[in-house]
């Protein structure tokens, strides 16, 4: 895999990072596994188990470390994953979220311990909206919800115009 970024998250697992990048690769397109580094003789690491394996998702470089269980990760980094379709949405929130640990407005953590956040880019654009009160309307809406949903979103954001 060609270097292209130049700032790239740099993921630290315990001893699970090889089985972590197969199965974020699994989920996304254009993913991709690249340089896989193992522990030699003289490592802190088992011998021939995997230090680091370089990888990309949807295009996206970062390196994971089997590094130990001297840090974990926390909600104070997540990774934004903008869905396009609800369809996408449902997806990624169902596989991302087995085993792991669902939160609220489309937060969630992974078997793994990494926060993501699976987010609808009809939630970005309603969010943007120059009409303040459709906005708030909306977030409103989202505060209430573990996974995003965006019909419920756009009654939100109609709501008023219903009204009028």
């Amino acid at each position: 895999m060609t270097n292209t970024q130049k700032i790239v998250p740099f993921l630290w697992f315990n001893h699970e990072a090889e089985e972590a990048v197969n199965f974020y690769a699994s989920l996304f397109k254009d993913s991709k596994i690249g340089t896989v580094v193992r522990y030699g003789e003289e490592a802190a690491g088992a011998k021939g188990a995997v230090m680091t394996i370089e990888f990309q998702l949807n295009g996206q470089e970062f390196i994971a470390l089997n590094g130990g269980p001297e840090f974990k990760f926390t909600e104070a980094l997540s990774l934004f994953i903008k869905c396009e379709t609800q369809e996408e949405v449902d997806h990624l929130w169902d596989k991302l979220s087995e085993g792991g640990e669902k939160s609220q407005c489309g937060w969630l953590k992974d078997k793994y311990g990494l926060s993501w956040q699976v987010v609808p880019t009809a939630l970005l654009k309603m969010m943007r909206d120059k009409d303040p009160q459709r906005a708030k309307r909306v977030m409103e809406a989202m505060m209430k919800m573990s996974k995003i949903e965006v019909s419920v979103l756009e009654e939100a954001y109609n709501a008023q115009a219903a009204h009028a």
